[in-house]
């Protein structure tokens, strides 16, 4: 079970874990959600359109660190509240645009927000405002923000198919505005009464950053999240085309492919469960040899198609408990002083393999196709779980 947690601290986890699934929702979602409704309307092309969302990944690992540093200065709660506002009105302009430049530039500013109010700031501040305890709190904020594309698909597409895709976009600006930054604010003032007094003055060092570079740590910690989704980005991105290249009938493929986001909560459920029994380090072992394991079973789905579902089970649980140990790992392995800034700029390294995959994925299957595409995401897998091995010896640099 979790470790317990006073009660005066669940309220604003719940908060923050709405937060988070309203954010995530509408400010990455969306783009899948609305994106066919986009195209009819405007004619722009979908290559076109994907810059947008690239662009808005690159805002993000560019800044991330920025967002880290504010946490470590006390900040944290603020960036959570002005980002989602931040985002709200960055959609609220999304909706108006009536150019694909237009279109780029409106990303790039939720690319900002982004980076402000999601994932690694909320954990940056959890992790700075309970410690030890940061860990817990983590597991149900993702638990629950890990339902938010079931919530952006479905209803993006009612609210698309009776106000369009402007009037979907309207919309889900105004759950920012009117949800999401009051979710943050509450949640952020509790949270506030629960930091220790002498917290402050070590975690805002503004030295810890260029300390942690200068250790093996820091670089092995961030290639293996990176190359991890990397991987997993890549495979997301072409779940489709390599599923149906290797046998299977589309609705087969898309019944495959549906499987990795249910398993991604139940991969969290299993790090819930087993609380500290199983330390983060040996934990994100587990997870990376999960991933290795889930490629090399989509390797092996040619000659037995059903092994694709048990890729999808195994790839979703896997990078589910990944997401979740990042923080809690970077805590551990680097110690909690400057976390804010350290764990920013490790994170943007994953984001910006996020930004990249789809690119990476292209080059892949058009040079060797789905044979060299696999073989590649197997070794990103088993190259980031090498790192995690080797990182065994890293605590007393």
């Amino acid at each position: 079970m979790m470790p317990d947690q006073n009660e005066g601290d669940s309220p604003a986890i719940w908060m923050l874990a709405l937060g988070q699934t309203f954010g995530f929702a509408s400010l990455f979602y969306i783009y899948g959600a609305l994106l066919v409704w986009v195209v009819d309307d405007t004619g722009w092309d979908r290559s076109s359109l994907a810059i947008g969302l690239t662009l808005a990944l690159i805002v993000s690992a560019l800044t991330v660190s920025f967002s880290g540093r504010m946490v470590d200065r006390g900040l944290g709660a603020e960036l959570l509240v002005g980002g989602a506002a931040f985002g709200g009105f960055g959609l609220l302009a999304l909706s108006r645009v009536q150019t694909i430049v237009g279109w780029h530039i409106c990303w790039a500013l939720i690319g900002l927000a982004m980076s402000a109010c999601l994932y690694d700031t909320c954990f940056a501040f959890l992790t700075r405002r309970l410690g030890t305890d940061a860990r817990a709190a983590i597991i149900r904020v993702s638990l629950v923000a890990g339902l938010a594309s079931t919530m952006a698909f479905p209803l993006g597409a009612v609210l698309a198919q009776n106000f369009g895709w402007r009037g979907a976009v309207v919309a889900f600006g105004s759950i920012q505005l009117f949800a999401t930054v009051p979710l943050h604010f509450f949640a952020g003032r509790r949270l506030r009464r629960k930091e220790r007094r002498s917290s402050k003055a070590d975690q805002s060092d503004d030295g810890a950053l260029g300390r942690a570079i200068r250790t093996r740590s820091f670089w092995l910690l961030a290639g293996a999240f990176g190359l991890a989704m990397m991987n997993h980005s890549m495979l997301v991105t072409y779940f489709i085309p390599v599923f149906t290249s290797l046998g299977i009938a589309q609705a087969g493929a898309v019944a495959a492919a549906s499987l990795v986001g249910p398993f991604q909560v139940i991969g969290r459920l299993a790090l819930m469960l087993q609380g500290k029994r199983i330390g983060s380090l040996a934990s994100t072992r587990g997870a990376l040899i999960g991933m290795a394991t889930a490629s090399m079973l989509l390797m092996l789905a040619g000659i037995a198609l059903p092994l694709i579902f048990v890729f999808s089970a195994v790839q979703g649980a896997s990078i589910g408990m990944i997401s979740i140990l990042r923080p809690v790992l970077i805590a551990e392995v680097l110690g909690r002083s400057g976390f804010g800034a350290i764990s920013g700029a490790i994170a943007s390294v994953p984001i910006f393999a996020t930004a990249a995959a789809p690119l990476v994925g292209a080059i892949l299957l058009e040079s060797g196709g789905t044979t060299v595409f696999l073989i590649a995401s197997f070794l990103m897998a088993s190259v980031a779980l090498s790192f995690a091995l080797i990182l065994r010896g890293a605590y007393s640099e």
